[in-house]
């Protein structure tokens, strides 16, 4: 267990690792290696590799909401039920059950606020279980995954010396 988990810390920093670039960073077999991941991939503890992309560099924008949805629970559905409902929309980018005010945070990626505003009206809002939604837009993103969007300029001012 202990070298499934130094594998995916590392795998988790760069999905672009390979299996001989974790073996010289960890002194693990490259054939171990490869067995760990098809095992754990098999066993969808690693779910996806993915790429962070800053899209507003290449001039591709998107509009991400976080809204806020409450919900009546009943004996027939509980919010495992509601939660796998809401995550089948191909708008909706994360749900998560919070505590706090409303039961559910959901992250929605539009292209325009409009996409957005028809995606709550339309669909999460016609969810017989959902009582109310509250939608924030996102202005801008500082850091996503862990992944700072932002390059540190350098301190311009003058030193002042005593």
């Amino acid at each position: 267990m202990d070298k499934e988990i130094e594998i995916l810390k590392i795998l988790e920093e760069n999905a672009k690792v390979n299996a001989e670039e974790i073996s010289e960073m960890t002194g693990f077999s490259k054939t171990e290696i490869e067995e760990i991941i098809r095992k754990l991939e098999d066993s969808r503890t690693i779910l996806k590799y993915k790429t962070i992309v800053d899209w507003e560099k290449v001039g591709e924008e998107f509009i991400f909401a976080v809204i806020e949805v409450r919900v009546s629970l009943t004996r027939e559905k509980g919010y495992d039920d509601i939660a796998k409902r809401i995550a089948k929309f191909p708008e909706v980018h994360a749900i998560r059950l919070v505590s706090g005010e409303y039961d559910f945070q959901v992250i929605v990626k539009g292209k325009n606020l409009k996409d957005v505003a028809f995606f709550v009206s339309e669909k999460i809002s016609t969810i017989p279980e959902v009582k109310s939604t509250v939608t924030h837009f996102v202005l801008k993103s500082y850091k996503e995954e862990g992944v700072t969007l932002f390059e540190d300029e350098e301190d311009r001012r003058l030193a002042i010396v005593p």
